[in-house]
């Protein structure tokens, strides 16, 4: 054989790793079809509304998953499975509470769900499912982002940025600076900073880290950083604080400066950076609890959600959300059968609330299992992948999921203060669902690039002779 057809080849494709993507993937689609049925025969004892939807979110996985197959045939064939899951529950649920209020339950704010709710949030599916497929298009290996570190660190500044000056008008809803609202079309930025910044930190940290890894003083048996290499994590800090202040977000602040400790000890190894974090963060809690009314009103219903008039004031929405949860007991209450649209907001930042509800505890373990799933399979990629800068990457953008989930579940069932997140893939709106489909994108990326075997090598004929006859 000559080394020409040798090198033209094709290395073949493990066996049976898109084909169980494409399996995992119908097993998927037939949970959410069942989690429909059940829905809609809770609410009206039929079958009615939204069979074509689920068709139509159908055919957005079907083509995510011919996009994998085509573009990162090595990737892990449970990302997209896991993702398409929860996108296709949280469907679900926001046709399950618009429903409610177009049959005029006397629910707070949930009978503000137009009759188009469904079909917006399958119009950001779809943009999700594009920014996927163009994530696998453009970035043919995740490495190739370093190159823009402190480009996509300067936007990731600039996004979180540009809500805080811009007029209330425009960028104030339900106590936070964080939107940009335009008409009748709103964006986050910040869904879209902290991905852009968790680049911006991998590419950093990747040049740095070993600098950041020398140790100063020893105290207590733990080796402090230098002094001098003390600036970043400052800075971050610092940032974060700047967020909080005067944008009243603690979710993003909480979730940028979490990143940033997160990725330096990844980097480093070193358990000094965890400690030195958390200080700051204490230390940050304590300033901001002070000064910010915002921040210590959080404080007060978390410590407090039932002490005087805190129960039908500030802290109603935490109340009903937890009375919910408690009314779904172990198994729920069943799909379409409970009440959860009394919770003021609940299609989105409580919209884990509703499935505790309906689903009871059983429910609310296994979404949280399938968000543990999609965080172990996003840390698998990372040590598999041999490049440090994408290993650091799929490591932080893994973390950073897993800490918003903790977050806002950690809020709405009173474990920590309630931040306002969203729940990933789960909540209606489009730039957490964009944002959430992009992290997506670059974990298969980066798991594609990890399990890529090798080139096979190119066999020189004439050469091959020569050594034979010597």
């Amino acid at each position: 054989m000559t080394a020409a057809a040798i090198q033209d080849q094709p290395v073949p494709l493990p066996r049976g790793r898109r084909g169980t993507e494409l399996a995992m993937l119908g097993f998927a689609l037939v949970v959410v079809l069942l989690a429909y049925t059940a829905a809609s025969l809770g609410l009206t004892g039929k079958l009615s509304g939204l069979p074509g939807y689920i068709l139509v979110f159908a055919v957005l996985m079907l083509a995510a998953h011919l996009a994998v197959r085509r573009f990162a045939p090595y990737a892990d064939p449970l990302l997209l499975p896991l993702a398409a899951l929860l996108n296709g529950l949280g469907i679900v649920m926001i046709w399950r509470l618009q429903e409610s209020g177009r049959n005029g339950n006397p629910g707070n704010q949930v009978a503000l769900l137009s009759d188009s709710a469904t079909k917006l949030q399958l119009l950001y599916t779809g943009i999700g499912v594009i920014a996927l497929v163009a994530v696998l298009v453009l970035v043919s290996e995740a490495r190739i982002l370093q190159r823009y570190t402190y480009t996509l660190g300067a936007i990731g500044l600039v996004l979180l940025a540009i809500p805080a000056l811009l007029p209330d008008s425009m960028s104030y809803v339900n106590g936070a600076k964080v939107w940009i609202i335009l008409g009748g079309f709103s964006i986050q930025p910040g869904e879209f900073a902290r991905l852009a910044l968790a680049v911006f930190f991998a590419g950093y940290l990747v040049t740095k880290r070993d600098a950041l890894a020398l140790a100063g003083r020893r105290v207590l048996g733990v080796d402090l950083p230098r002094a001098r290499d003390l600036g970043p994590v400052l800075i971050a800090w610092a940032a974060s604080m700047l967020i909080l202040i005067f944008e009243t977000d603690i979710g993003t602040s909480a979730l940028f400066f979490g990143l940033f400790v997160a990725m330096i000890y990844i980097a480093t190894e070193r358990k000094s950076w965890l400690l030195i974090g958390l200080g700051l963060f204490l230390a940050g809690t304590a300033l901001t609890t002070t000064f910010v009314p915002h921040v210590d009103e959080r404080f007060t219903i978390w410590l407090h959600p039932f002490a005087g008039t805190n129960a039908t004031g500030p802290a109603f929405q935490l109340v009903q959300g937890l009375e919910g949860m408690a009314f779904g007991g172990i198994f729920g209450t069943g799909l379409g059968q409970g009440q959860p649209y009394y919770t003021p907001l609940v299609q989105s930042d409580f919209i884990f609330t509703a499935f505790g509800e309906e689903l009871g505890l059983v429910g609310a373990m296994a979404l949280l299992l399938i968000f543990g799933l999609l965080v172990q399979r996003g840390l698998r990629a990372a040590l598999q992948v041999k490049d440090p800068f994408s290993k650091l990457l799929a490591a932080g953008l893994s973390f950073v999921l897993a800490l918003q989930v903790f977050v806002i579940v950690g809020g709405v069932t009173r474990l920590i203060p309630l931040t306002g997140l969203t729940t990933p893939f789960l909540s209606l709106g489009g730039s957490s669902l964009v944002a959430s489909w992009i992290l997506i994108g670059l974990l298969i990326r980066i798991s594609d690039s990890a399990r890529k075997p090798a080139p096979q090598p190119i066999q020189d004929e004439g050469m091959t002779q020569v050594v034979r006859a010597a």
